[in-house]
């Protein structure tokens, strides 16, 4: 089917007008980054869990300090009396609707002396998870890091492929001129010109279709960096690759400071300390106890006390030890141990995975370095072949199809160019990833 040149234009003036050309700006990697830590809900989730921990780390928290609390209470009574007294000491009393009422207020202090050290082993316990909430926070924002880099590479990739096609577009367009002259002077044969037009209109469509990913590419960007999907940007069509990374570093650097690691390592520490935990609790527990009470009364009745208040101050030590509770706490602690023994071989298999890893994404590193190095030689074999049978076929030395193919070859070399070098790069952000040294 042919697509006239007018349709193909306004097909592409439609895709285009997705994005307000006012608001076209260049953005570098750097600048994606910033926007995507600042808005993206991970990393706001992250920070907040992190708060939290943070929160926890008291020494209140770890049971260093008192408990005080206060109390008050006022009741009202009414009563009916019906009564008769010994040895008639006074007439009887029949009465209804007595009122009366008493409070009481008070203050009472529970501090614990003394519970098997449990309380410094939840004070370190608070303290590792505040250390895990910060890796994990960190943990975050690399796998954040890495998937905004990567995304920003493959816009770049998407530009580069555009380029490409658009450059075997023209080649296209300057061979249909070509068949076109030399048809309507007689030279050249109609099938000649068709072949020439129907390859001019796949190239076309082709263009058409890698403008459109290029452009759904730039709106999932933007949906990674929670801003307005419109907002239309230009990056520099460039993939540069760092020095080439060294496999041992690597594995050595991941095992030191990677971040999930780390936490792991973290998750085994709080293990041990909720075995630790549990195991103070077989100790006794002193605690220093005080308070102080002020009761007031106000009877109606007639009889007894009328009114009065008293004060009181008390204070003492409380001494409890658990002596049986159907070997509960024993049950505890055994499984206090296992968790510490699967957060162990969670540490292991984690170091295992991470090594492993680290080792397939050297080996597509390698492989995409080395077919950067054959697919550049091959691009600039490909180059030159297309000027020389472009010449070919002016002369009519090469036939449509010839150039043709040298055509599709040029196209098929630069775009296996571009994979290869967007297979290094992003192998090359998972390494440093891996290795914790995105930031």
């Amino acid at each position: 089917m042919k697509i006239s040149g007018l349709r193909f234009s306004l097909l592409v003036a439609a895709t285009m007008s997705v994005f307000p050309s006012l608001s076209q700006k260049n953005l570098s990697l750097e600048d994606a980054i910033q926007q995507g830590l600042q808005n993206h809900y991970s990393i706001q989730i992250a920070k907040k869990r992190e708060k939290q921990a943070v929160n926890d780390n008291t020494l209140g928290n770890a049971g260093f300090l008192p408990t005080i609390t206060g109390n008050l209470n006022k009741n009202y009574t009414i009563s009916g009396l019906d009564q008769e007294f010994f040895g008639g000491v006074r007439p009887p009393l029949v009465q209804s609707g007595v009122n009366s009422n008493s409070s009481n207020t008070g203050v009472a202090m529970v501090w614990t002396l003394y519970d098997g050290k449990g309380m410094f082993i939840l004070r370190d316990r608070f303290k590792e998870l505040q250390n895990l909430g910060a890796k994990q926070t960190e943990a975050s924002i690399e796998n954040l890091i890495a998937l905004i880099s990567s995304s920003y590479y493959d816009i770049i990739r998407q530009d580069l492929r555009v380029n490409n096609f658009r450059k075997g577009l023209e080649i296209s367009n300057d061979r249909l001129k070509l068949a076109k002259d030399r048809f309507e002077v007689g030279q050249g044969s109609k099938v000649d010109f068709y072949s020439a037009q129907v390859d001019y209109n796949e190239d076309k469509a082709l263009l058409l279709a890698q403008e459109q990913s290029y452009l759904s590419t730039k709106i999932n960007f933007n949906t990674l960096l929670v801003r307005d999907h419109m907002i239309n940007f230009d990056v520099i069509p460039t993939i540069e690759l760092l020095p080439k990374l060294n496999l041992e570093e690597l594995k050595n650097q991941a095992l030191q400071q990677n971040p999930t690691l780390i936490s792991a390592l973290l998750n085994k520490k709080v293990a041990d300390l909720d075995i630790k935990n549990l195991q103070s609790q077989q100790q006794p527990v002193i605690d220093l106890l005080a308070g102080y009470n002020y009761n007031t009364v106000n009877n109606g009745a007639g009889f007894g006390v009328s009114k009065g208040s008293s004060d009181v101050i008390n204070y003492g030590i409380r001494a409890t030890i658990n002596i049986f509770d159907g070997n509960n706490q024993k049950r505890r602690i055994q499984n206090a141990k296992i968790n510490a023994e699967i957060a162990d071989l969670q540490v292991s298999d984690l170091k295992n995975t991470l090594i492993s890893n680290i080792e397939k994404a050297y080996v597509n590193y390698e492989n995409a370095l080395n077919l950067i190095n054959l697919e550049t030689e091959n691009y600039s074999i490909a180059k030159q072949n297309i000027d020389i049978a472009f010449d070919r076929f002016k002369v009519g030395i090469a036939t449509s199809y010839e150039l043709r193919e040298v055509q599709r070859n040029a196209v098929a070399a630069e775009t296996r160019l571009i994979e290869a070098k967007f297979a290094a790069k992003t192998a090359e952000i998972e390494l440093i990833r891996l290795s914790g040294n995105l930031l």
